[in-house]
Protein backbone atom coordinates (compact mmCIF):
# COMPACT_ATOMS: atom_id res chain seq x y z
CA UNK A 1 0.00 0.00 0.00
CA UNK A 2 2.47 2.43 0.96
CA UNK A 3 4.19 1.94 -2.63
CA UNK A 4 1.07 2.62 -4.20
CA UNK A 5 0.77 6.05 -2.40
CA UNK A 6 3.92 6.84 -3.29
CA UNK A 7 3.85 6.21 -6.29
CA UNK A 8 0.76 7.92 -6.85
CA UNK A 9 2.16 11.19 -4.87
CA UNK A 10 5.46 11.17 -6.99
CA UNK A 11 2.70 11.02 -10.37
CA UNK A 12 1.06 14.74 -8.81
CA UNK A 13 4.46 16.16 -8.15
CA UNK A 14 4.11 15.59 -3.89
CA UNK A 15 7.22 13.55 -3.79
CA UNK A 16 10.20 13.04 -5.49
CA UNK A 17 12.83 10.46 -4.15
CA UNK A 18 16.79 11.12 -4.42
CA UNK A 19 17.96 7.51 -2.77
CA UNK A 20 20.81 8.09 -0.41
CA UNK A 21 22.29 7.09 3.28
CA UNK A 22 24.26 10.03 4.28
CA UNK A 23 22.92 12.55 6.84
CA UNK A 24 23.12 16.02 6.23
CA UNK A 25 25.72 16.47 8.83
CA UNK A 26 28.17 14.46 6.98
CA UNK A 27 27.42 16.29 3.24
CA UNK A 28 29.68 19.34 2.13
CA UNK A 29 28.79 22.65 1.29
CA UNK A 30 29.04 23.39 -2.22
CA UNK A 31 29.57 27.19 -3.55
CA UNK A 32 29.17 27.86 -7.20
CA UNK A 33 31.03 30.79 -8.35
CA UNK A 34 30.04 31.63 -11.63
CA UNK A 35 31.04 34.80 -13.79
CA UNK A 36 29.67 36.01 -16.91
CA UNK A 37 31.45 36.56 -19.82
CA UNK A 38 35.02 36.30 -18.16
CA UNK A 39 37.91 35.19 -20.73
CA UNK A 40 39.86 32.58 -19.68
CA UNK A 41 43.35 34.53 -18.98
CA UNK A 42 41.21 37.47 -17.63
CA UNK A 43 43.38 37.24 -14.11
CA UNK A 44 46.78 37.52 -12.84
CA UNK A 45 46.41 33.58 -12.35
CA UNK A 46 47.89 32.25 -15.82
CA UNK A 47 46.06 29.13 -16.93
CA UNK A 48 48.17 28.53 -19.90
CA UNK A 49 51.55 27.35 -19.92
CA UNK A 50 53.28 30.80 -20.04
CA UNK A 51 52.17 34.15 -18.66
CA UNK A 52 50.42 36.34 -21.49
CA UNK A 53 50.03 40.21 -21.05
CA UNK A 54 46.74 39.94 -19.69
CA UNK A 55 47.87 37.68 -16.54
CA UNK A 56 50.16 41.22 -15.40
CA UNK A 57 47.29 43.70 -16.34
CA UNK A 58 44.65 41.97 -14.40
CA UNK A 59 45.16 42.03 -10.43
CA UNK A 60 42.97 38.79 -8.99
CA UNK A 61 44.78 38.15 -5.83
CA UNK A 62 41.92 35.79 -4.65
CA UNK A 63 41.50 33.87 -7.69
CA UNK A 64 45.06 32.89 -6.80
CA UNK A 65 44.31 32.15 -2.98
CA UNK A 66 41.54 29.90 -4.64
CA UNK A 67 44.33 28.37 -6.35
CA UNK A 68 46.60 27.57 -3.71
CA UNK A 69 44.08 26.17 -1.91
CA UNK A 70 42.75 23.32 -4.95
CA UNK A 71 43.35 22.76 -8.67
CA UNK A 72 43.49 24.85 -11.45
CA UNK A 73 41.49 23.24 -14.39
CA UNK A 74 43.56 24.44 -17.39
CA UNK A 75 41.28 23.04 -20.47
CA UNK A 76 37.99 24.08 -18.53
CA UNK A 77 34.96 24.21 -21.63
CA UNK A 78 31.78 25.92 -21.60
CA UNK A 79 29.06 26.45 -24.66
CA UNK A 80 29.55 30.16 -26.43
CA UNK A 81 27.00 32.13 -24.82
CA UNK A 82 25.55 31.96 -21.54
CA UNK A 83 22.08 30.51 -21.80
CA UNK A 84 22.92 26.95 -23.26
CA UNK A 85 26.03 26.73 -20.68
CA UNK A 86 23.83 27.37 -17.54
CA UNK A 87 20.68 25.36 -18.90
CA UNK A 88 23.77 22.48 -19.14
CA UNK A 89 24.78 23.23 -15.78
CA UNK A 90 21.93 22.59 -14.25
CA UNK A 91 21.10 19.71 -16.56
CA UNK A 92 23.94 17.87 -17.74
CA UNK A 93 22.55 18.20 -21.25
CA UNK A 94 24.61 19.24 -23.83
CA UNK A 95 23.14 22.34 -25.39
CA UNK A 96 22.72 19.76 -29.21
CA UNK A 97 20.18 17.88 -26.63
CA UNK A 98 18.71 20.33 -24.99
CA UNK A 99 18.55 23.11 -28.00
CA UNK A 100 18.51 26.34 -25.90
CA UNK A 101 21.18 27.10 -28.25
CA UNK A 102 21.41 31.04 -27.93
CA UNK A 103 20.51 33.46 -24.82
CA UNK A 104 17.15 33.71 -23.83
CA UNK A 105 14.80 36.71 -22.98
CA UNK A 106 10.87 36.86 -23.42
CA UNK A 107 8.38 34.63 -24.27
CA UNK A 108 8.38 32.44 -27.27
CA UNK A 109 10.46 34.99 -28.92
CA UNK A 110 13.94 33.88 -30.52
CA UNK A 111 16.94 36.52 -29.70
CA UNK A 112 18.74 35.69 -32.78
CA UNK A 113 20.74 38.56 -35.13
CA UNK A 114 19.01 38.50 -38.48
CA UNK A 115 21.53 35.98 -40.64
CA UNK A 116 21.33 37.04 -44.65
CA UNK A 117 22.10 33.73 -45.55
CA UNK A 118 20.29 31.06 -42.98
CA UNK A 119 17.13 30.78 -41.02
CA UNK A 120 18.02 29.38 -37.51
CA UNK A 121 15.78 26.13 -36.26
CA UNK A 122 12.85 26.57 -33.88
CA UNK A 123 14.80 26.23 -31.16
CA UNK A 124 13.93 25.76 -26.93
CA UNK A 125 13.51 29.83 -26.47
CA UNK A 126 11.58 29.59 -24.04
CA UNK A 127 14.79 27.81 -21.50
CA UNK A 128 14.45 24.98 -18.96
CA UNK A 129 10.56 23.79 -17.68
CA UNK A 130 10.18 22.02 -14.58
CA UNK A 131 7.19 20.45 -16.25
CA UNK A 132 6.65 18.71 -19.36
CA UNK A 133 4.66 20.17 -22.51
CA UNK A 134 5.90 23.24 -22.05
CA UNK A 135 6.22 25.61 -25.33
CA UNK A 136 10.13 25.94 -26.64
CA UNK A 137 11.50 24.63 -23.61
CA UNK A 138 13.78 21.81 -21.94
CA UNK A 139 11.56 19.58 -19.59
CA UNK A 140 14.81 18.63 -16.97
CA UNK A 141 14.68 18.08 -13.33
CA UNK A 142 17.48 20.11 -12.36
CA UNK A 143 20.70 20.07 -10.11
CA UNK A 144 19.10 22.31 -7.07
CA UNK A 145 15.95 20.32 -7.05
CA UNK A 146 17.74 17.25 -6.17
CA UNK A 147 19.86 18.84 -3.66
CA UNK A 148 17.09 20.26 -2.36
CA UNK A 149 15.55 16.74 -1.95
CA UNK A 150 18.74 15.52 -0.51
CA UNK A 151 18.46 17.89 2.42
CA UNK A 152 20.63 21.02 1.09
CA UNK A 153 19.80 24.83 1.74
CA UNK A 154 19.66 26.27 -2.18
CA UNK A 155 20.39 29.40 -2.67
CA UNK A 156 20.47 31.00 -6.21
CA UNK A 157 21.90 34.71 -5.79
CA UNK A 158 22.65 37.17 -9.48
CA UNK A 159 22.30 36.29 -12.63
CA UNK A 160 20.21 33.06 -13.36
CA UNK A 161 18.90 33.47 -17.00
CA UNK A 162 17.37 29.57 -17.12
CA UNK A 163 14.16 30.92 -18.67
CA UNK A 164 12.49 33.31 -20.43
CA UNK A 165 10.08 35.88 -19.30
CA UNK A 166 6.67 34.65 -18.55
CA UNK A 167 7.39 30.92 -18.21
CA UNK A 168 8.57 28.56 -14.99
CA UNK A 169 12.04 28.41 -15.66
CA UNK A 170 12.45 32.35 -15.09
CA UNK A 171 12.11 32.24 -11.27
CA UNK A 172 14.57 29.88 -9.64
CA UNK A 173 12.34 29.34 -7.17
CA UNK A 174 10.25 26.96 -9.71
CA UNK A 175 13.61 24.90 -10.37
CA UNK A 176 14.94 23.81 -6.79
CA UNK A 177 16.21 27.07 -5.16
CA UNK A 178 14.50 27.88 -1.91
CA UNK A 179 16.03 31.16 -1.23
CA UNK A 180 16.27 33.72 -4.61
CA UNK A 181 17.88 37.32 -5.18
CA UNK A 182 17.98 38.90 -7.92
CA UNK A 183 17.57 35.68 -10.61
CA UNK A 184 15.25 36.49 -13.00
CA UNK A 185 14.97 36.05 -16.84
CA UNK A 186 16.94 38.90 -17.96
CA UNK A 187 20.43 37.62 -18.83
CA UNK A 188 22.34 40.71 -18.58
CA UNK A 189 21.62 43.62 -16.87
CA UNK A 190 20.81 47.57 -17.39
CA UNK A 191 23.34 49.35 -14.88
CA UNK A 192 25.58 48.12 -12.59
CA UNK A 193 25.27 50.95 -10.18
CA UNK A 194 23.21 51.83 -7.17
CA UNK A 195 22.81 55.03 -7.47
CA UNK A 196 21.00 54.34 -10.84
CA UNK A 197 18.64 51.45 -8.96
CA UNK A 198 20.52 48.99 -11.24
CA UNK A 199 18.35 49.98 -13.97
CA UNK A 200 15.11 50.18 -12.41
CA UNK A 201 12.74 52.88 -13.06
CA UNK A 202 10.96 55.21 -10.33
CA UNK A 203 9.13 57.73 -12.68
CA UNK A 204 6.40 55.17 -13.70
CA UNK A 205 7.99 54.56 -17.00
CA UNK A 206 8.28 50.60 -17.60
CA UNK A 207 11.49 49.19 -16.61
CA UNK A 208 13.54 47.00 -19.03
CA UNK A 209 13.72 43.36 -18.87
CA UNK A 210 17.59 44.15 -17.96
CA UNK A 211 17.19 46.02 -14.57
CA UNK A 212 17.99 43.96 -11.86
CA UNK A 213 15.07 43.21 -9.46
CA UNK A 214 15.19 42.48 -5.30
CA UNK A 215 17.96 44.59 -3.90
CA UNK A 216 15.80 47.80 -3.41
CA UNK A 217 17.60 48.89 -0.24
CA UNK A 218 20.88 49.86 -2.24
CA UNK A 219 18.82 51.82 -4.23
CA UNK A 220 20.38 55.46 -4.44
CA UNK A 221 23.33 54.07 -3.05
CA UNK A 222 27.00 54.56 -4.22
CA UNK A 223 27.28 51.02 -4.74
CA UNK A 224 27.93 48.05 -7.10
CA UNK A 225 25.58 45.46 -8.17
CA UNK A 226 28.82 43.28 -7.67
CA UNK A 227 28.96 44.40 -4.30
CA UNK A 228 25.51 44.35 -3.10
CA UNK A 229 25.04 40.93 -4.52
CA UNK A 230 27.98 39.44 -1.91
CA UNK A 231 26.69 41.35 0.53
CA UNK A 232 23.30 39.85 -0.03
CA UNK A 233 24.98 36.18 -0.34
CA UNK A 234 26.66 36.63 2.97
CA UNK A 235 23.58 37.99 4.96
CA UNK A 236 22.00 34.93 3.40
CA UNK A 237 24.44 32.18 4.88
CA UNK A 238 24.37 33.73 8.03
CA UNK A 239 20.45 33.16 8.03
CA UNK A 240 20.45 29.89 6.74
CA UNK A 241 19.63 26.85 8.52
CA UNK A 242 22.21 25.85 10.69
CA UNK A 243 20.92 21.87 10.47
CA UNK A 244 21.73 21.54 6.70
CA UNK A 245 24.32 21.57 4.37
CA UNK A 246 24.02 24.47 1.57
CA UNK A 247 24.82 25.26 -2.07
CA UNK A 248 25.24 28.66 -2.91
CA UNK A 249 24.92 29.96 -6.24
CA UNK A 250 26.81 32.94 -6.66
CA UNK A 251 26.14 34.13 -9.99
CA UNK A 252 27.38 37.26 -10.96
CA UNK A 253 26.20 39.61 -13.38
CA UNK A 254 30.27 40.91 -13.88
CA UNK A 255 31.44 41.11 -15.78
CA UNK A 256 29.02 41.17 -18.79
CA UNK A 257 28.23 44.73 -20.71
CA UNK A 258 27.55 47.53 -19.76
CA UNK A 259 31.44 47.79 -19.28
CA UNK A 260 30.98 50.37 -15.87
CA UNK A 261 33.98 51.22 -14.40
CA UNK A 262 33.93 50.23 -10.54
CA UNK A 263 35.31 53.60 -8.48
CA UNK A 264 37.38 51.12 -5.80
CA UNK A 265 39.67 49.58 -8.40
CA UNK A 266 39.76 52.06 -11.64
CA UNK A 267 42.77 53.92 -10.85
CA UNK A 268 45.72 51.27 -11.23
CA UNK A 269 43.87 51.07 -14.55
CA UNK A 270 43.86 54.70 -15.71
CA UNK A 271 46.58 54.26 -18.32
CA UNK A 272 44.76 51.50 -20.33
CA UNK A 273 42.41 51.93 -22.97
CA UNK A 274 39.35 54.01 -21.23
CA UNK A 275 37.13 50.55 -22.11
CA UNK A 276 39.55 48.42 -20.89
CA UNK A 277 40.45 50.07 -17.54
CA UNK A 278 36.76 50.15 -16.77
CA UNK A 279 36.59 45.99 -17.62
CA UNK A 280 39.47 45.35 -15.62
CA UNK A 281 37.91 47.23 -12.68
CA UNK A 282 34.94 45.13 -13.00
CA UNK A 283 37.44 41.90 -12.93
CA UNK A 284 38.61 43.01 -9.79
CA UNK A 285 35.47 44.24 -7.87
CA UNK A 286 34.62 39.74 -8.90
CA UNK A 287 37.58 39.24 -7.87
CA UNK A 288 37.17 40.81 -4.42
CA UNK A 289 33.69 39.00 -4.24
CA UNK A 290 35.48 35.84 -3.81
CA UNK A 291 37.97 37.05 -1.52
CA UNK A 292 34.61 37.97 0.50
CA UNK A 293 33.54 34.33 0.23
CA UNK A 294 36.08 32.74 1.34
CA UNK A 295 37.15 34.75 4.55
CA UNK A 296 33.36 34.62 5.40
CA UNK A 297 33.78 30.47 5.07
CA UNK A 298 37.23 30.93 7.39
CA UNK A 299 35.57 33.16 9.82
CA UNK A 300 32.44 30.73 10.11
CA UNK A 301 34.90 27.49 10.19
CA UNK A 302 32.53 26.51 7.07
CA UNK A 303 36.29 26.10 4.84
CA UNK A 304 36.65 22.36 6.34
CA UNK A 305 33.86 21.53 4.60
CA UNK A 306 33.07 23.61 1.64
CA UNK A 307 33.77 22.82 -1.65
CA UNK A 308 34.37 26.26 -4.04
CA UNK A 309 34.06 25.96 -7.64
CA UNK A 310 35.10 29.44 -9.57
CA UNK A 311 33.90 29.26 -13.13
CA UNK A 312 32.80 31.54 -16.40
CA UNK A 313 30.18 30.84 -18.01
CA UNK A 314 31.82 31.49 -21.69
CA UNK A 315 34.79 32.91 -23.25
CA UNK A 316 35.57 36.77 -22.90
CA UNK A 317 33.83 39.20 -25.18
CA UNK A 318 36.07 40.34 -28.12
CA UNK A 319 34.07 41.11 -30.73
CA UNK A 320 32.24 43.59 -30.22
CA UNK A 321 31.77 46.54 -26.84
CA UNK A 322 35.70 46.18 -25.89
CA UNK A 323 38.73 47.90 -26.28
CA UNK A 324 41.41 48.05 -28.60
CA UNK A 325 41.54 45.58 -31.67
CA UNK A 326 38.72 43.11 -31.57
CA UNK A 327 39.06 39.05 -31.24
CA UNK A 328 42.56 39.96 -29.41
CA UNK A 329 40.99 40.13 -25.72
CA UNK A 330 41.72 36.22 -25.09
CA UNK A 331 45.31 35.80 -26.38
CA UNK A 332 46.72 33.00 -26.63
CA UNK A 333 42.96 31.91 -27.96
CA UNK A 334 41.55 32.55 -30.71
CA UNK A 335 38.40 34.79 -31.48
CA UNK A 336 35.79 35.08 -27.72
CA UNK A 337 32.38 34.66 -27.05
CA UNK A 338 30.19 33.70 -29.47
CA UNK A 339 32.61 31.68 -31.49
CA UNK A 340 32.82 27.89 -31.77
CA UNK A 341 37.04 28.94 -31.84
CA UNK A 342 38.56 28.29 -28.29
CA UNK A 343 38.46 31.52 -27.24
CA UNK A 344 34.39 31.17 -27.36
CA UNK A 345 34.58 28.14 -25.42
CA UNK A 346 37.53 27.72 -23.34
CA UNK A 347 36.43 29.02 -19.51
CA UNK A 348 38.59 29.74 -16.77
CA UNK A 349 38.01 27.16 -13.48
CA UNK A 350 39.12 26.47 -10.38
CA UNK A 351 38.10 23.52 -7.47
CA UNK A 352 38.73 24.02 -3.68
CA UNK A 353 37.71 21.24 -0.94
CA UNK A 354 40.06 21.01 2.24
CA UNK A 355 41.40 17.72 2.77
CA UNK A 356 39.64 16.41 -0.09
CA UNK A 357 42.12 18.38 -3.13
CA UNK A 358 45.79 18.83 -2.75
CA UNK A 359 46.59 22.54 -2.59
CA UNK A 360 48.51 23.76 -5.53
CA UNK A 361 47.32 21.41 -8.00
CA UNK A 362 47.20 22.06 -12.03
CA UNK A 363 45.44 20.07 -14.42
CA UNK A 364 45.05 18.74 -18.38
CA UNK A 365 42.29 16.85 -17.75
CA UNK A 366 39.70 18.12 -20.29
CA UNK A 367 36.10 19.20 -18.46
CA UNK A 368 33.05 20.52 -19.94
CA UNK A 369 30.12 22.92 -18.30
CA UNK A 370 27.69 19.55 -18.19
CA UNK A 371 29.98 17.68 -16.50
CA UNK A 372 29.15 20.32 -13.16
CA UNK A 373 25.67 18.40 -12.48
CA UNK A 374 26.62 14.68 -12.29
CA UNK A 375 30.17 16.17 -10.32
CA UNK A 376 28.08 17.83 -7.65
CA UNK A 377 25.94 15.53 -7.23
CA UNK A 378 28.62 13.04 -6.36
CA UNK A 379 30.29 15.57 -4.15
CA UNK A 380 26.82 15.53 -2.43
CA UNK A 381 27.12 11.86 -2.33
CA UNK A 382 23.42 11.72 -4.30
CA UNK A 383 23.08 8.25 -5.72
CA UNK A 384 20.81 6.95 -7.72
CA UNK A 385 18.73 9.60 -8.77
CA UNK A 386 15.84 9.75 -11.53
CA UNK A 387 15.58 12.62 -14.11
CA UNK A 388 13.80 12.74 -17.26
CA UNK A 389 16.59 14.15 -18.91
CA UNK A 390 19.82 12.35 -20.95
CA UNK A 391 22.61 13.24 -18.66
CA UNK A 392 25.90 13.56 -20.95
CA UNK A 393 28.48 15.23 -18.36
CA UNK A 394 30.58 12.86 -16.79
CA UNK A 395 31.94 13.17 -12.93
CA UNK A 396 35.93 14.91 -12.68
CA UNK A 397 35.40 13.68 -8.99
CA UNK A 398 38.44 11.27 -9.53
CA UNK A 399 40.38 14.22 -10.50
CA UNK A 400 39.59 16.42 -7.99
CA UNK A 401 40.26 13.62 -5.82
CA UNK A 402 43.88 13.15 -6.99
CA UNK A 403 43.59 10.83 -9.93
CA UNK A 404 46.56 11.63 -12.20
CA UNK A 405 45.75 10.22 -15.39
CA UNK A 406 44.32 12.58 -18.22
CA UNK A 407 41.35 10.62 -19.35
CA UNK A 408 40.48 11.18 -23.32
CA UNK A 409 36.99 13.49 -23.64
CA UNK A 410 35.04 13.96 -26.83
CA UNK A 411 33.30 16.99 -26.76
CA UNK A 412 30.60 18.54 -28.83
CA UNK A 413 29.10 22.06 -29.48
CA UNK A 414 26.32 22.84 -31.28
CA UNK A 415 25.02 26.53 -32.30
CA UNK A 416 22.75 26.77 -35.64
CA UNK A 417 22.16 30.28 -34.37
CA UNK A 418 23.58 33.96 -35.21
CA UNK A 419 24.40 35.35 -32.15
CA UNK A 420 25.31 38.44 -33.03
CA UNK A 421 26.04 40.22 -36.78
CA UNK A 422 29.91 39.25 -36.62
CA UNK A 423 31.39 37.50 -39.59
CA UNK A 424 34.69 35.35 -39.54
CA UNK A 425 36.69 34.32 -36.42
CA UNK A 426 34.37 31.11 -36.01
CA UNK A 427 31.12 32.93 -35.26
CA UNK A 428 27.66 32.04 -36.94
CA UNK A 429 25.93 29.27 -36.85
CA UNK A 430 28.32 25.90 -36.23
CA UNK A 431 29.19 22.96 -35.27
CA UNK A 432 32.72 21.76 -33.79
CA UNK A 433 34.25 18.73 -32.06
CA UNK A 434 36.92 18.14 -30.14
CA UNK A 435 38.84 14.76 -29.36
CA UNK A 436 42.07 14.38 -27.96
CA UNK A 437 44.29 16.93 -29.07
CA UNK A 438 42.26 17.56 -32.24
CA UNK A 439 39.68 19.71 -32.92
CA UNK A 440 36.98 20.30 -35.88
CA UNK A 441 34.78 23.11 -36.97
CA UNK A 442 31.77 22.83 -39.17
CA UNK A 443 30.45 26.36 -40.23
CA UNK A 444 26.96 25.86 -41.14
CA UNK A 445 26.73 29.07 -43.83
CA UNK A 446 30.03 28.65 -45.63
CA UNK A 447 29.64 24.47 -45.30
CA UNK A 448 33.67 24.75 -44.63
CA UNK A 449 35.41 22.48 -42.22
CA UNK A 450 38.56 23.49 -40.45
CA UNK A 451 40.82 21.18 -38.56
CA UNK A 452 43.23 21.96 -36.06
CA UNK A 453 45.54 20.32 -33.06
CA UNK A 454 44.87 22.24 -30.01
CA UNK A 455 47.96 20.92 -28.66
CA UNK A 456 50.11 22.11 -30.69
CA UNK A 457 48.16 25.29 -31.97
CA UNK A 458 46.49 26.20 -28.96
CA UNK A 459 45.92 29.86 -31.44
CA UNK A 460 43.96 27.60 -34.50
CA UNK A 461 46.33 29.51 -36.77
CA UNK A 462 46.88 26.60 -38.66
CA UNK A 463 44.30 24.61 -40.75
CA UNK A 464 45.41 20.95 -41.19
CA UNK A 465 42.30 19.25 -43.24
CA UNK A 466 44.80 19.19 -46.45
CA UNK A 467 47.62 17.50 -44.56
CA UNK A 468 45.31 15.28 -42.52
CA UNK A 469 41.82 14.32 -44.73
CA UNK A 470 41.67 11.33 -42.72
CA UNK A 471 41.38 12.57 -39.21
CA UNK A 472 39.23 15.29 -40.46
CA UNK A 473 36.64 13.09 -42.57
CA UNK A 474 37.18 10.45 -38.90
CA UNK A 475 36.01 13.40 -36.74
CA UNK A 476 33.43 14.76 -39.32
CA UNK A 477 31.61 11.16 -39.01
CA UNK A 478 31.70 11.15 -34.96
CA UNK A 479 30.30 14.63 -34.82
CA UNK A 480 27.43 13.71 -37.67
CA UNK A 481 27.02 10.98 -35.40
CA UNK A 482 26.10 12.67 -32.70
CA UNK A 483 24.25 15.01 -33.93
CA UNK A 484 22.13 12.82 -35.35
CA UNK A 485 21.84 10.53 -32.19
CA UNK A 486 20.45 13.83 -30.26
CA UNK A 487 18.32 15.23 -32.99
CA UNK A 488 20.29 18.23 -32.67
CA UNK A 489 18.44 21.15 -35.27
CA UNK A 490 20.45 22.77 -37.94
CA UNK A 491 19.86 25.98 -39.85
CA UNK A 492 17.67 26.50 -43.27
CA UNK A 493 19.82 28.17 -46.14
CA UNK A 494 17.53 30.91 -47.48
CA UNK A 495 18.71 30.47 -51.28
CA UNK A 496 18.26 26.80 -51.82
CA UNK A 497 15.37 26.63 -48.89
CA UNK A 498 16.49 23.83 -47.68
CA UNK A 499 17.96 22.63 -44.28
CA UNK A 500 21.65 22.67 -43.82
CA UNK A 501 23.29 19.25 -44.15
CA UNK A 502 25.35 18.07 -41.19
CA UNK A 503 28.60 17.68 -41.46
Amino acid sequence: MKSVLLTLLAIFGLYSYSQTTTSNAQRPNIVVFIVDDMGWEDTSLPFWKERVPNNDIYHTPNMERLAARGIQFTQGYAASVCSPSRVSLLTGSNAARHRVTNWTRHYNTPTDVDDPQLTPPDWNVNGISPVPNAPYAYYAKTLPQLLKEAGYYTICIGKAHFGATETLGANPLNLGFVKNIAGHAGGGLASYSGLTNFGNRTDGQPTSSFAVPDLQKYWGKDISVTEALTLEALDVLDDRPKDQPFFLYLSHYAVHIPIEEDKRFIEKYKGLNPTEARYASMVEAMDKSLGDVMSYLEAQKLMENTFILFLSDNGGLSAVGRGGTPNTHNYPLQAGKGSAYEGGVRIPMIAAWKGQITPNERTEQPVIIEDLFPTLLDIAQVKNYKVPQVVDGKSFLPTLKGEKKVQERTFYWHSPNNWYTVSGSGYGASSAIRQGDWKLVYMHGSRQKELFNIKNDIGEKQNLIAQYPRKAKQLSKKLRHYLQKVKAQMPTDKQIGKVVPLP
